[in-house]
């Protein structure tokens, strides 16, 4: 008979699980993490006898690399409606939200312009702002 010590080396499958993140959109999901399996190492003591395996006792298992378990974030951010047509007829094309008229001058209401014409905000710039509406330039007037 005969005893010998024979190392075997196996994988380590990873993990996945799923995070809730709310900076993202709901629905939309992304991989934070990539998942990457492990491998672990047992040592066997294996017993033949005329060359034929009799018996395989594992006698000592370790981890040489540890897996990485899988990250999935899943947007829980409710989506924001995308704001209303501009009424159809006499409404500036480069504006939404509200009905931004085409007159020789537009400005906001209860600011300081003279008109002739007003409307009342926020608008956002969708075009050019061509009343110059927008003062502080973050693409909404009149807020």
């Amino acid at each position: 008979m005969m005893v010998e010590r024979v190392e075997v080396t196996e994988p380590i499958p990873y993990t996945s699980s799923t995070i809730d993140d709310p900076s993202m959109d709901a629905g939309v999901q992304r991989v934070s993490t990539a998942g990457a399996n492990g491998t672990k190492t047992i040592v066997f003591e294996v017993t033949s006898e005329d060359g034929v395996e009799i018996s395989r006792t594992a006698v000592a298992e370790s981890v040489t690399v540890a897996p990485v378990n899988e990250v999935i974030s899943v947007g829980s951010k409710a989506k924001v409606a995308a704001p209303p047509p501009a009424p159809a007829g006499d409404c500036d094309s480069n504006y939404s939200g509200a009905c931004v008229p085409i007159a020789s001058d537009v400005d906001c209401a209860g600011g300081s312009g003279n008109g002739p014409a007003y409307v009342d905000g926020p608008v956002r710039i969708v075009g050019s702002d061509i009343y110059d509406l927008d003062r502080d330039g973050d693409g909404i007037a009149c807020d």
